[in-house]
């Protein structure tokens, strides 16, 4: 009786603790709302005044007036849509041949490719730069979409969960006649749905949220990304807060839905890549 007492006590506790944390966690997110839809008079007081009655539109007003903010939420959409489909399909692609395919050298390959990830991406900067100008690439998505096609980490994780599948499966499917692509299609993509789903949100999560590459690359203001574009919109010696947590709130609601679209998987994918292989 008194273990399940203390059982007891634990639970609520934790769940307790855990939701106080929840709560303390999303008072940014609350604050960016909040002052998105406070007036600029308001918000720059000290203490900021904050009140229901004060609660205006005029920041998204003005962002819309401003910049070409539903241009730039397309731009990056696009962008990061078209990298997760493509990035998904090569990094499944990659990972099913290190795993289920024997070959010289394999194992090499795929220590090269992990060593990738231990360079910092700021060391490859001027040299992806140079290649996309030699290509008369810049000032395109395509210098930022064909950077992005493969991905060392998306490899490695599509092949720990692949190596988990039976290799049965595979030698039936080339029984029945099916080609390797065949076989890659309609049995492993299928098979890799969770960890597929994990992938692309990690994926489109980091190129909405990316600023330094598409800034470098992209010079004409109708094809900047949103997170670029918000940053066209401070003034030199003064920044209008209110516009720019106006921009941040649009951009953080994608994030949301995503989250709440695939949040389910993301448990899955803390165990992916866990089998030993």
């Amino acid at each position: 009786m008194s273990r399940n007492w203390l059982r007891a006590v634990f639970v609520v506790v934790a769940y307790s603790v855990l939701t106080l944390w929840a709560i303390f966690s999303l008072i940014p997110l609350l604050w960016l709302f909040v002052s998105a839809l406070t007036p600029q008079d308001y918000l720059m007081r000290i203490p900021p005044i904050i009140r229901v009655s004060d609660i205006s539109l005029s920041n998204f007003t003005e962002l819309f007036t401003r910049g070409q903010i539903v241009r730039w939420f397309l731009n990056s959409f696009y962008i990061a849509a078209t990298v997760t489909v493509l990035q998904l399909f090569f990094d499944a692609l990659g990972g099913y041949v290190l795993a289920k395919k024997d070959f010289p050298g394999r194992k090499w390959i795929f220590a090269a490719i992990l060593g990738t990830m231990m360079i910092p991406p700021q060391v490859t900067l001027v040299p992806t730069f140079l290649i996309l100008s030699k290509a008369h690439l810049i000032d395109t998505h395509l210098s930022i979409i064909i950077p992005q096609l493969v991905g060392a980490f998306g490899i490695f994780m599509m092949r720990q969960y692949i190596s988990s599948l039976p290799s049965e499966l595979l030698d039936a499917a080339r029984i029945d006649g099916a080609s390797e692509f065949s076989t890659f299609v309609k049995i492993i993509l299928p098979l890799t749905g969770p960890a597929l789903a994990v992938l692309g949100i990690f994926i489109f999560v980091a190129n909405w949220n990316s600023f330094l590459w598409p800034l470098i690359v992209l010079n004409s203001p109708s094809k900047f990304t949103l997170q670029v574009g918000l940053s066209t919109l401070q003034d030199q010696y003064v920044t209008d807060y209110g516009i720019l947590m106006a921009g941040a709130a649009i951009a953080a609601i994608p994030m949301i839905a995503v989250f709440f679209a695939f949040g389910k998987h993301m448990t899955k994918g803390l165990t992916v890549g866990a089998i030993k292989g």
